[in-house]
């Protein structure tokens, strides 16, 4: 078996990491991994089993016709890899991918904790067949603990983070996101380690293991609002949705709140406001109130209050329900393009709340060039997509190519790079290993 050279037909990716080689062993909970190396312009070797990787199967589809090749999910997530099939459960399968690991500078993998090593490619035994590999593994609950073995889905994390416990309405249970992002933390986390541990190779000349734990991600998201406030004074951060409780304590140090709205329904959607009073941002209040005013929908509180002297410790909810009438009947008279044009002109902070149209016809992302048409030649048609998650200098952080098809890159990887005969294709795939 020829030695395989990752300097002979690389993806021609131009970047920051374009010297270095990662084989993508994941599934869905570590695809970013890979797109984020990908992007940055590493060669990234997506490894799928012979049937194809399952994340083919999730939805949304295009032009919704159910199809591994047409997975709108796997297609978002996959760009700018190459894609080979291998069967790393049988020894042959087991064998190339450490002849692959030779010349990789990076191994993702996310599969349940031990499982790599009960197959013989564990990070003890593949640092000895390239003591510079650097690996991440991305699980739930991380490689030890009582914890390590445990079913860890995107709501199990959600909940057992804290998370969940923040997020909805107060007269209601808590919620999950409406799209499973526990995941995207750890997969991050997994980019950063792996390019610290780079960073350290370059000085000691030897890779090292990152072990990329979601719960630990997700914990660290829920930030000092939920965690800080505890230990200083045995506050519990509670659920506010659409309602921002603003706290009233009385002399006795018993503590009330007052609710008022963040979010409000316009004619076409919904806005972001509230009215602070605090320094420096009176003239974002008072230009709204004013809005209210000339357009005839203010009642006798909002026409005459001086939020100068406004006083959240003394206010009454009545008065501040009344107040939030007029804003509510004001908004629902509007658009959203029309409370936004119009709080630009007047200097108000308010915000519309976009749906992924609005997105994608945003002009900020527009005219700084977000969005990427990729092509499909395949489909025979162009896609649109997120583009890089950072903006380089040189233009270097960006989509060069689609997702693959399954084992698309076979023949360019195992014949063209790796030396194995058509033969020795043929016969590897009639018995399943690619």
């Amino acid at each position: 078996m020829g030695k395989l050279s990752k300097k002979s037909t690389v993806s021609n990716n131009e970047g920051m990491l374009s010297p270095y080689r990662v084989l993508d062993l994941t599934d869905q909970r570590g695809y970013l991994s890979g797109k984020l190396f990908g992007d940055l312009g590493a060669d990234v070797i997506k490894m799928e089993t012979p049937e194809g990787d399952p994340g083919r199967s999730l939805g949304p589809f295009y032009h919704d016709i159910p199809d591994p090749e047409k997975s709108l999910y796997w297609m978002g997530f996959n760009t700018n890899k190459r894609g080979i099939t291998l069967n790393i459960k049988r020894k042959k399968g087991q064998e190339i991918f450490k002849q692959l690991c030779r010349t990789a500078d990076f191994i993702i993998e996310s599969f349940n904790p031990g499982y790599m090593d009960k197959l013989g490619l564990g990070y003890s035994t593949l640092s000895e067949i390239n003591p510079g590999i650097i690996m991440a593994s991305i699980t739930g609950f991380g490689q030890d603990g009582p914890y390590k073995d445990y079913k860890a889905p995107d709501i199990v994390l959600w909940a057992l983070s804290g998370l969940g416990f923040v997020t909805g309405d107060p007269d209601r249970p808590p919620i999950s996101p409406g799209y499973p992002i526990s995941y995207f933390f750890s997969a991050i986390q997994a980019v950063i380690g792996s390019l610290i541990a780079l960073y350290s190779r370059g000085i000691t000349g030897r890779g090292q293991y990152i072990d990329a734990v979601t719960l630990l991600g997700l914990a660290w998201a829920t930030g000092p609002e939920v965690q800080g406030l505890w230990p200083t004074n045995k506050q519990i951060v509670k659920r506010t949705g659409r309602i921002w409780p603003r706290p009233q304590v009385r002399a006795s140090g018993e503590v009330s709140y007052i609710d008022v709205p963040l979010i409000y329904p316009c004619k076409d959607g919904s806005v972001k406001f509230f009215p602070f009073v605090e320094p420096g941002m009176l003239p974002s209040t008072n230009g709204l109130t004013q809005w209210v005013v000339e357009d005839g929908m203010a009642s006798e509180t909002l026409q005459y209050v001086d939020w100068s002297t406004w006083n959240w410790q003394t206010v009454t909810q009545d008065a501040v329900d009344e107040i939030v009438e007029s804003f509510s009947r004001f908004f629902m008279n509007h658009t959203k393009s029309e409370l936004w044009n119009g709080a630009q002109e007047r200097g108000i902070q308010l915000y519309p709340v976009f749906t992924p149209t609005d997105m994608l016809e945003f002009p900020q992302l527009t005219v700084r060039q977000y969005w990427e048409e990729v092509e499909h030649p395949e489909l025979g048609d162009n896609i649109v997509y997120p583009g890089a998650f950072t903006k380089l200098s040189d233009g270097s952080c960006k989509i060069r190519r689609r997702a693959p098809l399954i084992g698309e890159h076979n023949e360019e990887i195992y014949f063209g790079e790796l030396g194995l005969s058509k033969e020795e294709l043929v016969l590897l795939k009639q018995d399943r290993i690619i």
